[in-house]
Order: structure tokens, then C-alpha cells, then sequence
């Protein structure tokens, strides 16, 4: 997992600009919307490296890599998580909050499910207190 927190790349009277990725292809960009408690994730990539850009809100993005213990951080507006091939990965809204998820790999579209592996037990389960 990598954490980048994106500040502007261009300022002025108008607004801002911010590039989120540069130099690599995309495949697809999602949106997503999380109600609060919602929890989304609990899978893994084989070949898909995962963006994901908190437009609005926080949540804890919870992950694992390969055998290290499960870990997790909490990230806010403006915030890019990068997500490589084999990292199980799961996000808990903390608020309402809206995600742009850019991926680079076969997850996208109508091809979504042939590089995403669901996590039993998963990572981050709302249901038990204090899970991962």
C-alpha cells in the first residue's frame, strides 16, 4: 500500500488543478459512494493495481500484504491509496463519503470479476467489533 497525499499541481483565481495519476494506462475509473458504516473491498487482485481517491469524507482503508499482519490507516479527502496486484484490501466509511477508483489491469467493467478474489474471512467485517 502506498499513501499519497495530492496537493495541487496548479493554483490561481479559478481554481485548482491536481493530477491524480500520470504515466500510467488506465483501464477504467469508478465512482463509488459509501454511506457511512459502509464497508467495501474485502478482496484482492492477482494482476489489477488499484487507485482509489477520496473526493469527499474518510474512511479506514484496511489492508494486507501477502503474510504480514493486517494493518490499518485512515484516510481523508484528497488522499490517493495505491493498491498493488496481491495486497487484500477492504475501506470503512467513517462519514458518507464519495471515491474515485482507477485501476490498471484486467478488474474493469464487464471483466470485474475475472481478477477480483473475495477474502473468507474477510479483512474488515462491520458486523465484529474491531475487525481487520
Amino acid at each position: 500500500m502506498q499513501l499519497i497525499k495530492k496537493e495541487p499541481n496548479f493554483c490561481d483565481d479559478r481554481g485548482q488543478i491536481t493530477d491524480l495519476i500520470e504515466g500510467r494506462t488506465v483501464d477504467a475509473i469508478t465512482i463509488l459512494t459509501s454511506v457511512k458504516g459502509a464497508v467495501r473491498g474485502n478482496h484482492y487482485h492477482k494482476e489489477t493495481t488499484q487507485y482509489t481517491y477520496i473526493l469527499e469524507g474518510s474512511c479506514i482503508y484496511h489492508y494486507q500484504e501477502e503474510s504480514a499482519p493486517p494493518k490499518a490507516l485512515r484516510v481523508t479527502k484528497g488522499d490517493l491509496v495505491i493498491s498493488p496486484p496481491l495486497e487484500r484490501h477492504a475501506l470503512e466509511a467513517l462519514e458518507d463519503s464519495v471515491l474515485l477508483a482507477f485501476c490498471h489491469g484486467p478488474r474493469a467493467g464487464t471483466q470485474y470479476e475475472v481478477d477480483t478474489f473475495r477474502l473468507d474471512p474477510p479483512l474488515c467485517d462491520p458486523r465484529r467489533k474491531g475487525s481487520r
